[in-house]
């Protein structure tokens, strides 16, 4: 009688315990089934961060330029607009053929290069400047009030000297600028600057070697009235 009961609370036990473990083993596979739902919204926080320590080539965030990479854009816009206006101005006021035609080129070439870069300005959120700045406009008051062989010398002296310094910034942003576009713009037109300067330093040459013999005629000029 005594090992029918022990039998008897045994089943009972083993049969109260089942439910618990059939919860048990149920809830396991709904646990598992969480860690997927989780893992997208982890990997999306982790974007940036990673993006950070990587080290992205554009240094580009929220489509912003980097500080270097923005101040060489809108040097080389204000830059490049001077040398529009100068330009037009040369074409205009030069005696010399040779500068009025360099005049033109600085108007084409520039001008050209200006549009394509004040797009990428744009794309990266930045405002192109709307006119030059004070520096280039003194220039250009200073210069229309120049006639003949003086303003051909004294323009070719500024553009050997603003096309040296462009020459130095598109040199060092074609090679370390952080952001691609940028990199790419300066690449490809730093070969017409130089071609710019190497045509400038030809020219004032010229203009002044012109200058010199002129005043030396003019003295010869000068003496030979005197002695008749």
């Amino acid at each position: 009688m005594r090992t029918r009961w022990i039998w008897t609370a045994t089943l009972v036990g083993a049969l109260a315990f089942t439910p618990a473990l059939t919860v048990a083993q149920s809830s396991t596979p709904a646990t598992a089934d969480k860690a997927p739902a989780d893992k997208p919204a982890e990997t999306r926080g982790d974007k940036a961060g990673k993006a950070a320590a990587r080290g992205d080539r554009s240094d580009n965030v929220n489509g912003k330029l980097a500080s270097g990479d923005r101040k060489f854009v809108m040097d080389a816009l204000k830059h490049g607009m001077a040398e529009v206006e100068l330009g037009k101005l040369a074409s205009e006021k030069a005696s010399n053929d040779a500068v009025k035609q360099f005049g033109q080129r600085m108007v084409d070439d520039h001008g050209k290069a200006g549009e394509e870069l004040k797009k990428i300005a744009q794309d990266k959120g930045l405002t192109p400047p709307a006119e030059m700045d004070t520096k280039h406009r003194k220039l250009h008051e200073r210069l229309s009030k120049m006639q003949g062989a003086e303003f051909d010398r004294a323009y070719m002296d500024e553009m050997v000297k603003d096309h040296r310094n462009d020459v130095k910034e598109f040199q060092k942003h074609a090679k370390n600028a952080k952001d691609a576009d940028v990199k790419s713009f300066a690449s490809k037109t730093l070969p017409t600057l130089q071609d710019h300067l190497k045509q400038a330093e030809g020219l004032r040459g010229q203009v002044r070697t012109a200058g010199k013999g002129d005043a030396g005629g003019a003295a010869s000029g000068r003496t030979d009235t005197q002695k008749k």
